[in-house]
């Protein structure tokens, strides 16, 4: 979109409905997290093998990773935190869904050294596309940049 064009829409009011409907894919394809990443939310959080990835024809985001340290991972699993998974491009920030018998349609609890757990997230609308980049926040832990695979 030129910045003539750009700036009409935002004067109308009209920028996030085109850009809603206007979403291409990159043509760049992501890489893998740097290992300096890797060795941060590893020292740090104790986690690693961080993906975000689209479930169910995309109406939920599923955030997963792999414990390698059980104490430095508990804030993770902790109950009372609320995820959630940002998305820049969508302007949305999407929540862990509840269901009435289920709960929160996430794991919490005890860690494990070597399993991997997953949060999931309601994409109602199909507003996060795959190789879109989001963050994900649970209670102080924060990463940022994932990109969401199919």
């Amino acid at each position: 979109m030129n910045g003539v064009l750009r700036t009409l829409l935002v004067a109308v009011g009209t920028v996030s409905a085109v850009a809603a409907h206007s979403h291409q894919p990159s043509r760049y394809t992501a890489g893998a997290m740097p290992e300096s990443a890797r060795n941060y939310y590893a020292s740090l959080w104790g986690v690693d093998q961080l993906t975000a990835q689209l479930a169910e024809s995309g109406q939920l985001v599923r955030f997963s990773y792999r414990i390698v340290d059980k104490i430095l991972a508990q804030p993770l699993l902790d109950k009372v935190s609320n995820p959630s998974l940002l998305d820049e491009r969508a302007h949305a920030v999407l929540a862990v869904p509840t269901m009435e018998k289920v709960g929160p349609l996430r794991q919490s609890g005890a860690a494990e050294v070597g399993k991997t757990y997953w949060v999931l997230f309601s994409n109602r609308g199909n507003v996060v596309h795959a190789s879109d980049r989001v963050s994900v926040v649970v209670g102080s832990f924060r990463v940022d940049g994932l990109v969401v695979q199919k």
